[in-house]
């Protein structure tokens, strides 16, 4: 089905461990459209909403590791596995992204990136969707991530993909169920602030950290394309 904004119930499952750095429901709320409504929920402290009370569910990225899973990770991917199965529409964003092939195809779907992908990437787009637009052999959008997804192509359709990273956009096959490794709510102010705020704090690969500090900032503004085709998107239960 199609949604209107009237009709979605968005939950936002916060995956940040330290969100005196990094606040992604910040990041995507103010791109939400007027009269959304929507709610948060932090999964490090084990809190998952009830799948049937919402439409939509956005699974944010995070600053751990999907190879190394946490104690709360089995609950939420439990909790994407009812979700999905209750028709819902999903959105996963670079962790998020990680986890819905953690979560539908397996663990061995995920793991290490051959090299860490930070700044802003060039993605291919092979086939033309709703969250990224028409086929394009390069759009920019903000990346952070060592970890990646792989070989999902059983389970997921392949939506786009840049020179690092073979799997950066996917979308569950039939369903409203989609996967970013990008991180598109995050500006090039933003990045900035984030950037630097990782190295000060001594965060792991910090001279990719700064070195995408160097780099001019390349941002294609796939936000409000990528918010509007998820929120449109058919969600609630079957």
């Amino acid at each position: 089905m199609t949604s209107s904004v009237g009709s979605v119930r968005l939950a936002i499952i916060n995956n940040a461990v330290h969100p005196d750095i990094y606040k992604p429901v910040a990041h995507w709320t103010r791109f939400l459209p007027p009269g959304c409504v929507w709610e948060a929920f932090p999964a490090a402290k084990g809190s998952f909403p009830d799948p049937g009370l919402f439409s939509h569910v956005l699974l944010t990225g995070s600053e751990a590791s999907i190879v190394e899973p946490g104690p709360w990770v089995g609950e939420e991917a439990g909790f994407v596995r009812e979700a999905v199965g209750r028709g819902l529409a999903v959105l996963g964003s670079c962790w998020g992204h990680q986890l819905l092939a953690f979560a539908l195809a397996g663990p061995v779907h995920v793991g290490r990136a051959p090299e860490p992908e930070i700044g802003w990437v060039p993605m291919r787009v092979h086939i033309a969707n709703d969250l990224l637009g028409p086929k394009a052999d390069e759009v920019f959008a903000f990346s952070l991530h060592f970890d990646e997804v792989r070989d999902v192509s059983r389970s997921f359709e392949i939506l786009a993909s840049s020179s690092r990273c073979p799997v950066q956009a996917m979308r569950l096959k039939g369903r409203p169920v989609w996967g970013l490794q990008a991180h598109p709510e995050i500006d090039p102010a933003t990045a900035r602030r984030f950037l630097e705020d990782l190295v000060a704090a001594g965060f792991k690969g910090g001279e990719h950290l700064r070195r995408a500090l160097k780099e001019a900032p390349r941002d294609s503004g796939l936000i409000r394309r990528v918010v509007a085709g998820f929120l449109a998107s058919g969600g609630g239960p079957d």
